[in-house]
């Protein structure tokens, strides 16, 4: 959203901005709730409480609602995962990348939410190509911040090992969420597991810096 200046349209942008931001948590938890075949224009409306030509004028289309719901769902996820208390150092690169992963654990509704409402997008692709590009796109970028934080604690390692240690660990991350949300696996053993999954990980490519 564009951001105007001065006292006679200051109020007009914040309310857009909130109108805005209703209806994305709107639409995270109709998909949540129902899956992506299940949003509906309509019911969206009423669940913002907004009006459905509001919705079109902001997204355009069911498409264009997708997108921004996918990009508000990332965006979500990655401002639960993160913490800026870390230094630059190994050791801290390592915590860092455990608790961004373990975070995608938390038994909140809005965690829980979330990890819903991804794993059914992910799952809609499947039917829906116009959401592949935009879920491969956020997937890479995860993909990226993973592999980042890795070539912090093995900063030798080769770009490309370190591609697919995050890829095998961001697909493990998203099983993982799945049996979890649906009470297959318990959160305490979901932590465990992603931990020895870091330390393989890691003893991964320092082998291969090894060789």
């Amino acid at each position: 959203m564009r951001h105007w200046h001065g006292s006679d349209h200051s109020g007009e942008d914040h309310v857009a901005t909130d109108r805005r931001k209703a209806i994305l948590e709107g639409a995270a938890r109709l998909i949540a709730r129902r899956g992506v075949r299940g949003l509906r224009m309509e019911e969206l409306a009423a669940e913002a409480g907004v009006s459905t030509a509001l919705i079109y004028y902001y997204f355009k289309d069911r498409a264009g609602t997708l997108r921004h719901t996918l990009e508000f769902i990332s965006d979500r996820a990655e401002r639960y995962t993160s913490d800026e208390d870390f230094t630059a150092d190994p050791h801290d690169a390592r915590h860092e990348l455990e608790q961004s992963l373990l975070l995608e654990f938390q038994d909140t509704p809005e965690v829980r939410e979330n990890s819903t409402a991804w794993g059914e997008l992910r799952a809609s692709a499947i039917f829906e190509p116009d959401l592949r590009g935009d879920l491969a796109g956020a997937t890479l970028t995860w993909i990226h911040e993973v592999a980042a934080l890795l070539g912090r604690i093995s900063p030798t390692a080769a770009a490309p090992a370190l591609t697919a240690s995050a890829e095998r660990l961001t697909g493990l991350l998203e099983g993982l969420s799945t049996r979890w949300l649906s009470g297959a696996l318990p959160l305490p053993h979901a932590h465990r597991l992603v931990r020895e999954a870091v330390s393989v990980e890691i003893r991964h490519l320092d082998r291969q810096e090894d060789a």
